[in-house]
């Protein structure tokens, strides 16, 4: 597929919306409960898109995915962690958007000297894994149970990227 790959805009909040409240609708892949209405999501566009990198893959059909960084933990000695996101409209899901998106992401992360990157899996999600240990991930921690969606339990494992 032949995309763009560029630093996220105001303008991509509704189509971003769109991608995302698919996954909180109707996966656990997501711990948020409810739709994220579009001015939240311009408002975490523009906080988290001042100190890390939020990066979409558009064509000429619109944003098709896209993939971020946010702070790990908030005490000092984490400074130079992140958390990575990574998101592909569901009807383009494994159409290899994904992959470079997130290649970028972890490029941009390089260059502004950052260390390590969690990725964050709600298990079992045997998809993600594959898709993060492709991008060169590997797993670290395996936490049981410790999320709740659409009454059920959901474990959550994390992969981590050393840059």
């Amino acid at each position: 597929m032949n995309a763009v790959i560029r630093k996220v805009a105001a303008t991509d909040a509704p189509a971003i919306c769109g991608i995302y409240n698919h996954f909180v609708s109707n996966t656990v892949v997501t711990f948020e409960q409810d739709p994220v209405p579009v001015p939240d999501m311009a408002a975490r566009i523009e906080a988290i898109g001042e100190e890390f990198p939020w990066l979409v893959a558009a064509t000429d059909e619109g944003v098709l995915g896209y993939a971020y960084a946010t702070r790990w933990r908030s005490r000092a000695a984490y400074d130079r962690t992140v958390e990575s996101t990574v998101y592909v409209r569901n009807d383009r899901r494994g159409s290899g958007i994904g992959f470079p998106l997130y290649l970028a992401l972890m490029e941009a992360l390089r260059q502004r000297s950052l260390h390590a990157v969690v990725g964050c899996i709600a298990l079992p999600n045997p998809g993600s894994v594959a898709f993060h240990e492709r991008c060169g991930f590997q797993k670290v921690g395996h936490f049981p149970q410790v999320g709740r969606k659409f009454d059920q339990w959901v474990d959550v494992g994390f992969w981590q990227l050393l840059l």
